[in-house]
């Protein structure tokens, strides 16, 4: 099953699989443009599409509230948010560790170790794992019981994904956290049986995904990365 994959900015993806359009994390509206190939969400382009909205938290680097107005003009939009959002009206609010199971698609939510949840999404014979701010945040400076913690959290909700085949993954390889950035999505692609993965939250600092590219500790899995570096770039998996 073929799926398109477009780089909306930061940890902001819309993926087009074949009955739908996902759309994760959106948050930067502008500037303004054509659509998903100018990294934006044009409602004009999705009139006649099945459209499901996530949010897996509520910092305003995963989500715009005025992005609810895409449901004015995108007449099949339905909204799946984390709990730690302010209720909307007619979403599905959804908080940690809970499945929820619909006519035509399944999400699954792990426990982020920040805020709010992972997302795991089986539609359309695809499975989807968009990580929000789960992850191995080791952070220089923090008290070592406070690193542990963070990584015992981050490898019991990825031991949660063992069996799983996961077509897309979507993580989180931040240049805030130095040497240790890439912690997080070596931990994944060795624990999970996953066939892309695409790393996200890092904001204007694309060089770190170059950086993941030449990393020795990507080597058992460079070939199943997917680097989407430019607002609107995409894939096809």
């Amino acid at each position: 099953m073929n799926a398109r994959i477009w780089y909306l900015f930061h940890s902001g993806f819309a993926v087009r699989t074949a009955g739908h359009v996902l759309i994760f994390d959106y948050w930067r509206q502008r500037p303004k443009g054509k659509g998903f190939e100018s990294g934006v969400v044009n409602p004009d382009d999705l009139k006649e599409d099945d459209v499901i909205v996530f949010a897996s938290h509520r910092h305003g680097d995963h989500y715009n509230r005025d992005n609810l107005s895409l449901g004015k003009t995108i007449p099949k939009l339905r909204l799946v948010l984390s709990d730690d959002i302010r209720a909307v009206p007619g979403a599905l609010m959804i908080g940690a560790g809970k499945t929820e199971s619909q006519s035509d698609f399944t999400v699954q939510t792990l426990k982020s170790n920040d805020e709010g949840v992972a997302f795991v999404v089986d539609v359309d014979g695809l499975c989807i794992y968009h990580a929000g701010d789960l992850n191995w945040w080791h952070w220089e400076g923090e008290p070592d019981d406070y690193n542990a913690d963070m990584a015992a959290s981050y490898k019991a909700q990825i031991a949660l994904l063992s069996g799983r085949r996961i077509d897309a993954a979507f993580v989180p390889v931040d240049p805030r956290l130095g040497d240790q950035y890439a912690w997080g999505i070596n931990h994944l692609m060795q624990s999970a049986d996953v066939r892309w993965v695409v790393p996200m939250h890092f904001g204007s600092d694309v060089s770190i995904v170059s950086r993941l590219l030449r990393d020795e500790a990507s080597i058992g899995y460079r070939d199943k990365i997917l680097a989407l570096t430019e607002r609107g770039a995409s894939a096809e998996i």
